[in-house]
């Protein structure tokens, strides 16, 4: 899964339930305020993933997804616990997202319980927005018929690709049609917002692959795409090919090609972007809990390896489910570590996020040298001034977008 990688980002230390960091809550958080779940269960590992992930001969006897269910259950309550005596009441949750791992794995029932779990210790919100990420293979009709039923509103599908030869080169399960039918009768159970994820840029890919990936995934009548240049991370499986020479480096200029042919055909179909890797159908079909994160929100991550994010602290709980069940309970926390971000930090962080994002950073975020080094991308037509609004902000172009990380560098002098 790809969708949702915000709140997975950061160093961590190895498990461990010793930690300096000690998790203050604040007298109020900032609204929206999201949830995430991390599922952690796998049937196969894709050879590109590096998310903290279990295959069941992984796990063994030590985990299942029934410990995982009770696990994350106390620790939902604990967390609502000490944010009710701190704010008086748990706060409103706007967006929940469930993300793996393969969510779908563990059944609808399950899902549906964590869910409950979370009604019934948080306050959520009338018009909250309930993702959660789902591989092709392991989902039906009635899976999705009963998430609907459970108060699900969004699903997001794991497609990467609709050629057979890129989806062998990454180890997906699926066959190349399967994730088309998965969101049409997520579409059909009544869902009325589904993404799915595309991965360009695969060794071997053509532009012919590509452009039928996305002609078959626009076919179906979703209405968001997240599609994602490949990164071979190490330790993967992938990695250790390309570095033994059985598969090709991926190579800059041909993701550069490949992006520009997904952003003219999603443009093409009526879809705007509105982050630099993803594009919906209308404002509606937005995952507003991505944008949570690039917006520097706050969020509790629950579940093996999760990040949470309050008022400038970040922490992550401990990976390995085996031991994240042992450390949950009443009266406790199973968090691994922790860090709580300078004013410096969280600036970069801020400034870094939104220039992703089509409705840019405010002026007011950036200092007075910071606007002058941004202005020779102003020049060259990769970043312009909106005066429009209620707020002067600075956005990238569409020919900028590839430079977005970039241009963040130069103004931030990292």
């Amino acid at each position: 899964m790809t969708e949702s990688t915000a709140q997975r980002s950061g160093a961590e230390p190895q498990d461990s339930t010793e930690t300096d960091f000690s998790l203050h809550i604040p007298d109020s958080i900032a609204e929206p305020f999201g949830v995430y779940v991390h599922v952690p269960f796998c049937s196969t590992r894709c050879g590109y993933c590096d998310f903290n992930t279990y295959t069941a001969g992984e796990l063994g006897s030590s985990a299942s997804p029934e410990s995982w269910s009770e696990a994350i259950r106390a620790e939902i309550r604990e967390a609502a616990h000490r944010l009710g005596a701190r704010l008086g009441r748990p706060p409103s949750v706007q967006t929940i997202f469930f993300g793996g791992g393969t969510p779908s794995l563990v059944g609808a029932a399950m899902l549906n319980g964590v869910l409950a779990e979370i009604r019934e210790n948080f306050v959520l919100a009338a018009d909250a927005e309930v993702t959660t990420e789902s591989n092709p293979e392991s989902v039906s009709p009635a899976f999705f018929e009963a998430l609907l039923r459970g108060g699900f509103t969004r699903i997001s599908l794991g497609m990467q690709s609709t050629s057979s030869r890129v989806l062998q080169i990454l180890d997906r399960a699926h066959t190349p049609g399967r994730a088309l039918d998965a969101a049409r009768e997520a579409l059909d159970a009544g869902f009325a917002h589904v993404n799915l994820d595309v991965i360009y840029g695969t060794p071997g890919e053509t532009d012919a692959d590509l452009a039928r990936t996305l002609d078959d995934a626009l076919g179906t009548g979703i209405d968001h795409v997240s599609a994602y240049s490949l990164i071979v991370e190490d330790g993967t499986a992938l990695a250790r090919k390309v570095r033994r020479g059985e598969i090709a480096t991926p190579v800059d200029d041909v993701f550069a090609r490949r992006y520009e042919m997904v952003a003219a055909t999603m443009a093409d179909a009526g879809f705007d972007w509105y982050e630099v890797s993803n594009w919906a159908r209308g404002e509606a079909a937005q995952c507003r809990h991505n944008l949570g994160y690039w917006r520097d929100g706050d969020w509790w991550g629950f579940g093996p390896g999760a990040h949470g994010h309050l008022s400038g602290q970040r922490w992550w709980n401990i990976k390995h489910p085996a031991r994240y069940a042992a450390a949950s309970g009443p009266g406790l926390l199973p968090i691994a570590g922790g860090e709580t971000l300078d004013d410096g930090g969280r600036h970069i962080e801020q400034v870094m996020l939104r220039l992703r994002l089509a409705e840019g950073v405010p002026a007011r975020m950036l200092s007075a040298d910071e606007r002058a080094r941004l202005a020779p991308w102003i020049d060259r037509g990769l970043a312009v001034v909106d005066e429009g609004g209620d707020e002067m902000r600075y956005r990238v172009t569409d020919a900028g977008r590839l430079m977005a990380d970039g241009i963040v560098r130069d103004i931030i002098e990292l």
